[in-house]
């Protein structure tokens, strides 16, 4: 008996492979129910006087955050809550993270956290952190002497 060789079966085989990968590892949409979001992404500039925040949070409200600032580090957490109203039979497909995060920021220096100042417009959270005066005034003297030769 004769088989003839199909190229094309070949690829068929894996690409049902493939496509049955794909499906087994979808994230299912519970886990997006039970609560799970993404950290807001920052942004840290240190100038000599001030460490300024800037943290990413689209689609919150300032009622909705919790802002903790200790000498060492910036503690956020929030909740997004979802707003999704289905009015008729379906299915709702959503790339938006709904749900509670949190996110501590180790600072580079330490800060007067009795002083510090927010701005919260258009979903971004801009915090200035004044630095103490110890960090403010550190300066390291190098000596530059040549040993005694």
């Amino acid at each position: 008996m004769l088989v003839r060789y199909n190229p094309w079966q070949e690829l068929n085989t894996i690409q049902r492979q493939l496509n049955s990968l794909f499906a087994e590892t979808r994230v299912p949409a519970t886990v997006f129910s039970q609560g799970l979001m993404r950290v807001p992404a920052a942004e840290l500039q240190e100038t000599e006087t001030a460490i300024h925040l800037k943290l990413e949070l689209p689609g919150l409200e300032a009622k909705d955050l919790d802002i903790q600032v200790t000498e060492k580090a910036v503690y956020v957490s929030g909740e997004r809550k979802s707003e999704t109203k289905t009015e008729e039979k379906g299915v709702t497909r959503s790339e938006f993270n709904y749900g509670k995060f949190q996110r501590v920021i180790p600072l580079p220096a330490p800060v007067q956290n009795t002083n510090v100042t927010a701005d919260y417009k258009d979903g971004i959270l801009n915090l200035t952190l004044p630095k103490t005066e110890q960090a403010k005034n550190k300066v390291v003297k190098v000596n530059l002497e040549q040993p005694a030769a």
